[in-house]
């Protein structure tokens, strides 16, 4: 079976599992709230980004707010989140060009998008395939660990994973596949001690155990 073969199936298999699925930062269509809950999910989980953005969002609700904040201020109200002080940092120099380049509006290219300070690729095309609907592979943990599993891509690196999963899978489906990587990643797929018994895409695994059947 060519490659491309078996992403086509992966992709229907995993749209059974989950038809309904979204981004689990609570984002609420607002482009500027995922854009800084991105940046602020980096090792940290999406339950906890949720629950520091309540307060964030209630003391900086535009990019502007935040660009103008007293970086100490950012600081508390993030505190709860891993690598907190940098990330202040991030967030408050990510709005401020934001801001003074693009007038507060997030721009939709990815070498733009890569001029905020705290985004990378995972977070543009997060970014550009919520926000835009213009695709996108974010490659986290479950996805480089999960496609390696299936025999969609090699190795760890997020951009090698990135470019080979953008060839094998549409650009139109490329951001419901990586979130449902994620959820399949903690329900099935895990690290450690996956649950190969109650995999759907068990067949495709490179690395099957035959005897957790």
């Amino acid at each position: 079976m060519k490659k491309i073969e078996k992403a086509e199936i992966i992709t229907a298999l995993l749209e059974k599992r989950y038809p309904e699925t979204e981004c689990g930062l609570l984002w609420e269509g607002d482009p500027y709230r995922l854009l800084i809950m991105a940046i602020l999910s980096a090792q940290c989980t999406d339950a906890r980004v949720n629950i520091v953005s309540k307060t964030l969002f209630a003391r900086f609700p535009t990019a502007c707010d935040m660009a103008k904040a007293e970086l100490g201020d950012i600081e508390n109200e993030i505190r709860s989140v891993g690598l907190y002080r940098s990330k202040a940092r991030a967030l408050k120099e990510c709005c401020e060009r934001l801001v003074s380049v693009y007038g507060g509006i997030l721009p939709s290219e990815m070498e733009e998008l890569l001029t905020l300070r705290g985004v990378g690729r995972k977070v543009a095309n997060l970014l550009r395939g919520d926000v835009f609907g213009l695709g996108g592979i974010v490659a986290d943990t479950h996805c480089i660990r999960i496609s390696g599993r299936l025999g969609l891509s090699k190795g760890k690196d997020p951009l090698e994973v990135e470019r080979s999963l953008q060839k094998l899978i549409p650009t139109e489906k490329q951001s419901g596949f990586c979130h449902r990587m994620v959820l399949f990643g903690r329900e099935i797929c895990t690290a450690r001690s996956p649950k190969c018994n109650e995999c759907e895409l068990y067949e495709f695994c490179v690395n099957k155990d035959k005897d957790k059947r």
